[in-house]
């Protein structure tokens, strides 16, 4: 008989006609080799059936192999031929259950493995590790055991092959003691069953077991392959353990491995994740080729130590590779525009993703929500949380704080008690943000609620960050002397940030004796920074003190304390610049500084008045109100000013918290040039619209 396949084309010319003379009487490899399409599968389904050869195992299987592995979507039609076999053996079942496993129909291939043993179908070595993997992907510890059960009862405990597998679905499903008392009662262990345990402590984030058990294989002399290093690599990175990396770095060239793309990249990874950040860049420039994994380790690099220009930088170099960004790649470029206050990037990065089609995954979308909130975005942040179909404490979290910190304290804990209600346990990141919402609308009871709640409630025991937020609210609201008992009385020492705070309070409310104290508390536990007695003596001025505010002053120079530079960033057409106070090192400097002397001159027309305290400290009595008005958040804005169309929103971020001539100066700004102007600060949010700030000048 001659048999004609078919082969497939996804186009209408005519094809070549493949003709066989005359049909096998072991059709193996034709069935396995020529079956292309499920039209070729028909064919010769029909022939075996015609001829009786269907009725042999062998024959049956191959036929079953092609339907259920070998040719995409004829999962269908493989069950159909398995329905028609009057009693299919081990292997028949053998083949489908790994066919559905392989197609990722995990919970199917169980079941059929328990049709199986109800119909007496005696399993063999092959039957385990196949519906042991279904057991690990759907994380069934209870199916797993019963499995297990049955594979002493059949006799297959010893097999190394069976109890690899049964190590890596014990550890997938998070019985790590399971995994490792089998892991240990093993007489022969190869290299698989190391990597089983070394995997299963890797995808349950037990670093620090991965390395123990790697340096157990080092002293015992096992020989180890690549899947081990880059579990090994993984783990160095997670812990900083760079003395391991850099030892498996010098195993891979001594032994010529480092061709091995895998590799290289784990390296690249291990390094950045060790703060070795120019030695991750020198190894992947030196790679052949690069994949999207090693694009986004490296850029994970630099985000992860806040060098997020390169970051950036090394994501427009990915594009012009033509290498399509995964969601690591995104979440780690949304997370330097975040930090940058690059939101045109981040918009752009958000319009990729929706082009592209890719699933707003909880990681991704946590990542929108925390971009749009740090650059003071709110309303996008709340559309992208609405957007997401399912949300997890870290989502929750992120918005929670993005809310406070912009100033929606009210809606950050209305969201805050909607997350108890849909049964989303808080974490101790999630009650700093709910305290900080307090902090910010004033709710001095809500605050002690939910401090007290932490612990009584969700058992979370206090850090120093929630004790700061305590001493935050209590003191924003002119509860001083409440504030700094508090302090005094709480179980660990308060820090430099704690005390700072609480002068932060008292400058506000001009209680010098808790203000002094609090200075002489600072100055004991860190360096001195100028900000601390810059705040000591306005303080001092504001009651009138004004030659004690002067001696604060002279003691900055005297002690030669030096205070850190103002930087402020501003993105525009998606670029980021960068000012410095007084710096006229920037291209077109000129034309900005007279754009910043023109925006002076008119919110002087209008009302404004220099505040001379904010001047440089070494700064001459006629330089001082010139000194005031290069700051580099004024620069910032009077860039914005010229570079922008008139009603345009402009954005910034300084590095230092926002001094009070540059707040003052800003809200006329909003309100002379009619723009609303966003100020993330080093503390928080400031929305300028209208000669007002969401602080209401608080900060």
């Amino acid at each position: 008989m001659a048999l004609t396949i078919h082969p497939f084309s996804p186009s209408k010319t005519p094809t070549a006609i493949t003709t066989i003379s005359e049909f096998p009487r072991n059709p193996k490899s034709l069935i396995l080799q020529q079956c292309k399409t499920t039209r070729d599968l028909n064919q010769i389904h029909a022939h075996l059936i015609k001829t009786r050869l269907l009725h042999r195992p062998a024959v049956a299987e191959n036929l079953l192999e092609s339907a259920a592995i070998l040719l995409p979507d004829a999962m269908d039609y493989a069950l159909s031929i398995f329905r028609q076999i009057d009693q299919p053996d081990a292997s028949a079942y053998n083949v489908m259950i790994r066919g559905l496993v392989y197609k990722k129909s995990n919970w199917d291939a169980i079941v059929l493995f328990e049709k199986m043993w109800e119909n007496l179908v005696q399993p063999d070595e092959f039957t385990f590790p196949s519906v042991l993997k279904a057991c690990s992907r759907r994380g069934i510890l209870c199916e797993g055991e019963m499995i297990h059960a049955q594979i002493v009862k059949c006799g297959f405990g010893p097999n190394g092959f069976v109890e690899n597998t049964l190590i890596h679905m014990y550890a997938s499903c998070g019985d790590l003691e399971a995994a490792r008392q089998l892991f240990d009662g093993m007489s022969q262990r190869d290299v698989m069953t190391w990597n089983s345990m070394l995997s299963g402590y890797a995808k349950n984030e037990r670093w620090e077991e991965v390395v123990k058990l790697f340096r157990r294989m080092q002293e015992l002399g096992i020989q180890f392959n690549d899947v081990t290093m880059i579990s090994a690599l993984t783990a160095s990175g997670r812990v900083g353990d760079l003395e391991l990396g850099k030892w498996i770095n010098g195993y891979i060239e001594a032994n010529g491995l480092k061709g091995s793309l895998a590799l290289a990249t784990s390296l690249v990874d291990m390094y950045a994740k060790c703060g070795q950040v120019d030695t991750a860049r020198r190894l992947f420039d030196q790679m052949d080729r690069r994949d999207v994994v090693a694009w986004s380790a490296m850029i994970s690099g630099y985000s992860q130590v806040n060098r997020c220009r390169e970051a950036l930088d090394l994501f427009k170099e990915m594009q012009e590779s033509n290498v399509e960004p995964n969601e690591v790649t995104m979440v780690s470029v949304l997370y330097s525009c975040a930090v940058l206050g690059a939101l045109e990037t981040g918009k752009w990065v958000h319009f990729y993703l929706k082009k592209k089609k890719m699933k707003l995954t909880v990681s991704l979308g946590t990542a929108l929500i925390d971009f749009y909130a740090k650059c003071g975005s709110i309303d996008s942040s709340i559309e992208v949380f609405d957007e997401m179909s399912r949300r997890n404490v870290f989502s929750w979290t992120a918005f929670i704080q993005g809310l406070a910190s912009n100033g929606e304290g009210l809606k950050a804990l209305e969201y805050f008690k909607l997350m108890q209600e849909e049964n989303i346990k808080p974490n101790d990141v999630t009650f700093i943000g709910a305290l900080s919402a307090c902090s910010h609308a004033g709710l001095v009871e809500e605050g002690r609620n939910i401090f007290i709640s932490m612990s009584k409630d969700y058992g979370i025991k206090p850090r120093i960050e929630h004790y700061g937020c305590m001493v935050d609210i209590l003191g924003r609201a002119g509860l001083i002397q409440e504030a700094y008992e508090f302090t005094k009385n709480m179980p660990i020492q308060p820090n430099a940030i704690i005390w700072r705070t609480l002068l932060a309070s008292c400058k506000a409310h001009k209680n010098v004796e808790i203000g002094e104290e609090s200075l002489k508390q600072i100055i004991q536990l860190e360096p001195a920074h100028s900000g601390d007695y810059i705040l000591l003596s306005n303080l001092y001025a504001s009651v009138g003190r004004r030659g004690d505010a002067l001696e604060v002053r002279n003691q900055i120079k005297e002690k030669r304390i030096k205070k850190a530079p103002g930087c402020t960033l501003i993105e525009l057409d998606g670029e980021v610049h960068e000012f410095f106070a007084e710096d006229k090192a920037y291209p077109n400097s000129k034309e900005i500084y007279n754009a910043t002397e023109e925006m002076m001159k008119q919110i002087k027309s209008a009302g404004y008045v220099p505040n001379m305290a904010d001047a440089r400290l070494d700064a001459e009595e006629d330089d001082k109100e010139a000194s005031v008005s290069h700051h580099s958040e004024k620069l910032a804005i009077a860039f914005g000013l010229i570079r922008t169309a008139p009603g345009t929103t402009i954005r910034i971020s300084k590095n230092l918290r926002v001094c009070t001539d540059c707040h003052n100066a800003t809200k006329m700004i909003s309100k002379v040039f009619q723009r609303e102007i966003v100020v993330r600060d080093r503390n928080r949010f400031h929305h300028f619209k209208g000669g007002s700030c969401s602080c209401n000048d608080y900060w």
